[in-house]
């Protein structure tokens, strides 16, 4: 058998997926936090962007009034669009990395229509491979607006038992935060936060305000306004520590939750 070549490394002959791997290594350097200062906000197509002018002016008076005091990263969501080309491709038999793809074409459009309206203030639609080049962006006065759909598209986890892809937007502008090292990661809904129940169909249902990762998976809650996979994740981040759900119909939530305060929900990692 031919000898392998091999290069000098920590990691010289290893598979990368043996268990304890990294166990007795040098303790690797932190990671560098390439945004720190920034403020992820996604803003839902569902619960936000597709009430329209009625929601959509006021709010994006508000973000631009914010951005100009704190640094500001908008992601959107698809919204009612997305359900109805999701409700059309699972019965067209679309794979489920096929429906990726089209559900991040509607979130893209709606990042279009919400830089549009924040373009007095420097709003600017930045590709997700934009994103290293934020902090120039930032001192040049922008105002960044980028879709939520993280780009697995057609490598999005395949699953037996849903169509749906996992990875959504929620779960996009987690990943932005995570890979950022943002200041925080804040999720808009049209809700006050996280209930136990939907509020719309349950009006009595409680409304959680502070809680684990943990917790929250061993409720086994049947429906959440946070898509499942960001409270996977919250427990593996290194930078994001927590997440804030808030309502961000009602005035002055958006500001309340960048200055700490929790005007919803907070899901802790522990």
């Amino acid at each position: 058998m031919a000898k392998r070549l091999e290069l000098k490394s920590g990691l010289q002959g290893e598979t990368l997926v043996r268990k304890g791997m990294m166990k007795g290594r040098r303790k690797p350097a932190p990671q560098i936090r390439i945004a720190p200062d920034i403020n992820i906000l996604k803003i839902g197509g569902h619960g936000v962007i597709d009430y329209g002018r009625e929601v959509m002016h006021p709010l994006c008076e508000e973000i631009g009034a914010l951005s100009k005091k704190h640094q500001l990263l908008v992601a959107t969501g698809g919204g009612g669009r997305v359900r109805h080309i999701m409700d059309i491709g699972i019965d067209l038999g679309m794979p489920t990395g096929v429906l990726a793809e089209l559900a991040g074409k509607i979130s893209e459009q709606n990042a279009i229509m919400v830089s549009i309206l924040l373009s007095r203030y420097g709003g600017t639609r930045i590709h997700t491979g934009d994103l290293l080049e934020l902090p120039m962006l930032l001192k040049l006065g922008i105002l960044p607006v980028t879709h939520g759909t993280p780009p697995y598209g057609l490598y999005e986890h395949p699953s037996r038992s849903e169509m749906i892809p996992p990875h959504r937007t929620d779960t996009g502008a987690f990943l932005i935060a995570e890979v950022l090292g943002a200041k925080s990661c804040i999720i808009g809904k049209n809700v006050d936060g996280l209930y136990t129940e939907d509020p719309f169909k349950n009006p009595d249902a409680e409304l959680i305000r502070d809680i684990t990762a943990k917790e929250l998976i061993r409720m086994n809650l049947k429906d959440m306004v946070l898509e499942p996979m960001v409270v996977g994740l919250l427990q593996e981040a290194v930078n994001i520590r927590e997440v804030r759900i808030i309502n961000c119909h009602k005035r002055g939530n958006i500001e309340k939750a960048i200055n700490g305060k929790n005007v919803g929900t907070i899901i802790r990692a522990e």
